[in-house]
């Protein structure tokens, strides 16, 4: 495969906080995402969550299926449960060619939650770390036997955040646990997006592209804003409109094949999505250009 650009619905509608967006149909976030040039669609909230109906909704404007968001609750209950969970998901998934699965654990997580500030996000002891890690891969083994890589988000306001929190996750995982390299949370959460690209090359299995407004984000660390708040702040943007170089980032990859999605999460109405999305594409692909990964 090679690399194509894709978009998250998160630009038109929030999945989070779904009255930003709420007056957005599905209809004019498709439309608008192929007039931006984008090639494929992630899961938001308006889609259907069958196969043909899905296939269904994307093939009149050109688009594929990429992937979506799957919660984990690998902390409250074991990894037979979270499979079992995971049937009609795997379904969609295999109905629709789809061989990736985002995963992130979200059983205590805080980034839905309007009024706690990030600083209180969740941690794990080390007994924990290990028990998650031994859960979320045996998913991940399952998922592998149904020909789909699980790949996991960090995300701010999460158990992994932190550059420390991606190391234990990588080193306590097995193989079959691809990294999602998220460039915004990466930067937001304090590593660098490039030398995480470098560290982690050969197990990253997906890539979000979402940037970061400096300012706004000094704002949220030292006035404790939470990830809700932040967000409607204008804290993450597409790329080649924050502080992200993301051809250094490119460069660090240069094996890399498959999707590299367009993320912003924006008000709508303060930030046009066929504006915004539109900037994001053509900023990616004169990079992905530049950096030889596309021609």
């Amino acid at each position: 495969m090679t690399i194509k650009i894709g978009a998250n619905p998160i630009i038109w509608t929030n999945d989070d906080l779904q009255s930003i967006g709420a007056g957005t149909t599905l209809e004019v976030c498709l439309t608008q995402a192929k007039l931006a040039g984008i090639q494929g669609m992630e899961l938001g909230h308006k889609f259907p969550v069958t196969a043909p109906e899905l296939t269904a909704a994307l093939e009149p404007h050109g688009l594929e299926f990429v992937t979506g968001w799957w919660s984990t609750n690998l902390l409250t209950h074991d990894a037979a449960t979270e499979i079992a969970a995971l049937k009609d998901r795997v379904a969609l998934l295999k109905g629709t060619g789809s061989q990736i699965c985002i995963a992130c654990e979200t059983s205590n997580a805080i980034h839905g939650h309007f009024d706690i500030p990030l600083s209180q996000r969740p941690t794990l002891a080390e007994k924990e770390w290990k028990l998650f890690a031994q859960r979320l891969t045996t998913v991940a083994d399952y998922l592998a036997g149904e020909g789909i890589d699980l790949v996991y988000h960090h995300h701010m306001g999460t158990i992994v955040q932190s550059r420390q929190d991606i190391d234990r996750l990588m080193s306590l995982t097995g193989p079959s646990v691809k990294l999602l390299l998220d460039t915004g949370h990466a930067l937001w959460g304090e590593s660098d997006p490039a030398e995480l690209a470098r560290t982690y090359r050969h197990r990253i299995g997906h890539f979000h592209g979402k940037d970061i407004r400096p300012f706004k984000r000094a704002q949220a660390d030292v006035t404790e804003w939470s990830f809700l708040r932040a967000m409607l702040a204008g804290v993450f943007t597409v790329p080649g409109d924050g502080c992200i170089e993301y051809g250094r980032i490119f460069r660090e990859i240069p094996d890399y094949s498959g999707w590299v999605i367009i993320e912003a999460e924006q008000d709508p109405e303060v930030a046009h999505p066929l504006v915004y999305a539109r900037m994001g594409r053509n900023y990616l692909v004169d990079t992905l250009i530049q950096t030889g990964h596309i021609s």
